[in-house]
């Protein structure tokens, strides 16, 4: 039975802030495989809009959970756990070092702490959460979770309506808030995790989110987005980069208001990963101009 400790090489930061590259370097450094943790990179048909690495990354390393399934499938943080845990189960045989990197909070915590228990909800509740919704818009529920679970409405991605439904009931159909039910549960790991950090100041993530936003509307986003419109109520597609030109493409913005909502909409969204991922107390960070050499002669230090 092998016996030798194993690693996670996890790799958290803001999105556009340089990840992908650094993770590629440290498993070609450890000569190990990557765990993708971007649950938007997931989906086949969304290349463009969720910056999914190229063709030339992706041969740079042996990578997992990227374009893996379509928009059509039903995926959950809870199957992700499973899978990456089977995953790095297989790895792990032949290497002690895995990475992961993504810029999906949520779903790297699944696999690094475990995925919590929630009970069982009377399913009214979420049939009546989206009759409100579909009545009243995401506000409704924005402004419902503020009250109901203040603490998780800090926390969660408050343009997603499936994350903020999914706290509703759990909150309403327990009379407990949702975010009571977090990080009870202690899950065993194989592994150690070694946790890097990526940063940088406000000006300069802002600045790179819309100049990657300008890239990807150069590389065919609009096509992309349009290709898959018929299909805008999808579960997948209620995200940044896609909901903004549905809007377009529904008459109530210009393709450049449009493009301009992404980038705002994307640097929001920068904003609350960067409060999710510096809770992380186990965490090292580095300025995203850090040589990757001394960041690998860090992980080399601590092991």
């Amino acid at each position: 039975m092998d016996t030798s400790p194993k690693y996670l090489i996890t790799i958290i930061g803001p999105t556009a802030i340089g990840k992908t590259a650094l993770s590629i370097k440290i498993a070609q450094h450890f000569g190990c495989d990557i765990i993708s943790a971007d649950s938007r990179q997931f989906f086949k048909e969304m290349a463009i809009g969720t910056a999914v690495p190229s063709a030339e990354e992706l041969a740079g390393a042996p990578h997992h959970f990227i374009q893996n399934i379509s928009i059509f499938d039903d995926y959950t943080v809870g199957d992700f756990e499973r899978d990456a845990l089977a995953k790095l189960d297989g790895l792990y045989q032949t290497n002690d070092f895995a990475v992961m990197v993504g810029g999906s909070g949520l779903y790297i915590d699944a696999v690094l702490k475990g995925f919590d228990d929630f009970p069982d909800v009377d399913p009214s509740v979420r049939e009546d959460l989206i009759a409100q919704y579909e009545k009243y818009g995401i506000s409704y529920l924005q402004e419902r979770l503020k009250v109901v679970d203040p603490i998780h409405y800090e926390k969660v991605a408050l343009e997603n309506p499936q994350r903020l439904m999914r706290a509703l009931e759990v909150s309403i159909g327990s009379g407990r808030a949702y975010s009571s039910f977090l990080n009870i549960k202690k899950n065993s790991r194989r592994f150690t995790p070694i946790i890097i950090g990526l940063e940088a100041d406000r000006a300069t993530i802002y600045s790179r989110i819309n100049e990657r936003v300008d890239i990807m509307a150069a590389n065919g986003l609009v096509e992309e987005a349009r290709a898959l419109y018929p299909h805008k109520k999808l579960n997948a597609l209620q995200t940044v980069g896609y909901r903004e030109l549905f809007a377009h493409f529904d008459g109530d913005l210009a393709l450049e208001e449009a493009l301009e909502e992404i980038k705002k909409n994307t640097r929001r969204f920068a904003k609350r990963q960067m409060t999710w991922f510096q809770r992380n107390e186990q965490a090292k960070w580095f300025d995203f101009t850090t040589p990757a050499e001394d960041i690998i002669n860090h992980i080399e230090s601590i092991r």
